[in-house]
């Protein structure tokens, strides 16, 4: 079973950057990928997708221009590439895998535990 495990989260001050990483058990080569996150009291929400092969990805407004998304089919690793932090960026952030090739708005099968992303002064 297609496991996902997220690593990279930490403090950063405002207008710094993190990279996290996403690696799953099995291949990823079938799935689309995405980076999720949740604030406290706040619902999840999706912040970026990329398709299997990379060659489609999306973003929310909040981020575009600041995140970028890639992915390394080989390694069985998504990263987000976070930059120009702000502090409403503070939320745990989890990584999901589709079960189709491609983005979707319904929700992704398999979930990642998350890791906290917190940027304060």
């Amino acid at each position: 079973q297609l496991q996902l495990v997220e690593s990279g989260g930490g403090l950063v001050q405002p207008g710094g950057s993190l990279r996290l990483s996403c690696v799953a058990s099995a291949t990823l080569d079938y799935y689309a990928i995405g980076w999720f996150r949740q604030a406290p009291g706040k619902a999840r929400d999706r912040v970026s997708c990329i398709s299997n092969s990379g060659s489609r990805t999306n973003y929310a407004d909040s981020v575009k221009g600041r995140f970028t998304i890639s992915r390394d089919n080989a390694k069985k690793t998504v990263y987000l590439q976070m930059t120009s932090l702000k502090p409403e960026d503070t939320a745990v952030y989890y990584c999901a895998a589709y079960a189709l090739s491609q983005c979707t708005p319904w929700a992704p099968g398999v979930w990642g535990q998350g890791t906290q992303v917190t940027v304060s002064s």
